[in-house]
Parts: structure tokens; sequence; C-alpha cells
């Protein structure tokens, strides 16, 4: 059995040749629709199964499309690892889409938002560092009160 340290290993070797693959080898119309990164693989302990995760950019439809062309074009992407790779045995690819990055976009278009919000209204972000060292929103009373006890 494999150790982590080559699961690893293994799995950056993935990330990087399906990439490579991704940009240039992939000849699929639908995979070229929104712009595609591998973020991360996850390959498991026996190297029998990977999951590639892949981040696209563009509307719905085309990423829908992408993905389309990403599980067509799952044949061609082992054969070429097993040629690249040189493993015993070529893991099972399976594409994910990865929207972590999406959702981080709009939990801070959220915060921007909501600091735009409390502008307009005249509020403002008073902060103030308590005796345990950690950074808590000022209350009224509490923001003039820290000053005046030390």
């Amino acid at each position: 059995m494999p150790n982590n340290r080559r699961v690893e290993r293994v799995a950056s070797l993935i990330k990087r040749e399906i990439s490579q693959m991704v940009m240039l080898d992939i000849k699929d119309d639908r995979v070229g629709a929104g712009m595609v990164s591998v973020t991360d693989v996850d390959v498991s302990g026996d190297l029998q199964h990977a999951k590639v995760f892949v981040s696209i950019y563009g509307t719905p439809e085309a990423k829908a499309e992408t993905m389309e062309g990403l599980h067509a074009a799952t044949g061609f992407v082992r054969s070429e690892l097993g040629q690249r790779l040189r493993l015993r045995r070529t893991p099972e690819i399976i594409f994910k889409e990865d929207v972590g990055m999406e959702r981080g976009t709009n939990v801070l278009n959220l915060i921007n938002q909501l600091s735009q919000e409390r502008a307009e209204k005249g509020l403002t972000d008073e902060f103030f560092e308590d005796d345990a060292g950690t950074t808590k929103a000022a209350t009224p009373d509490e923001s003039t009160l820290g000053d005046e006890e030390e």
C-alpha cells in the first residue's frame, strides 16, 4: 500500500499533466467554452481513483458545456496519463466542478455590499482589542469605556 507522501506526489503529477492537457492537448471545442483551471486532485489511497477538481469561469451554459467536454475526454486523459506517468495502474479519472472560488467571490461581494450600506447610513466599524488579545466590534459604551479605564 502506498504511503501518503507517494499519494501526494502522484496527485501533484496528475494535476500538472491534466492542466497541460486541458491547455494544449484536448481538442474538444466544448472544453474551450469556459476558462478552465485544475484546482486540486484527490487520489485515493490505493491510487485507483482520482477526482480532478476544475474551476470554470463563464456563464452557467458554458460551464455545463465545458463539463460535458471534460467528461467526454476522460478516456483520452486517462490514456495520456498512463503514457506520461508510467504507473502500474492508471487511476480512473472523475472530473468535478470546484465551486469554492465562486462561493468565496460571492461572500466577498456580500461583505462589500454590507460595508457600503453601513457607510451610506453613517455607521462606522469600530473595533477594539480586549484583555485576551481578541478583536471585537465595539459598542458605543465599550469604545468610550476602554480609553477611560487605563
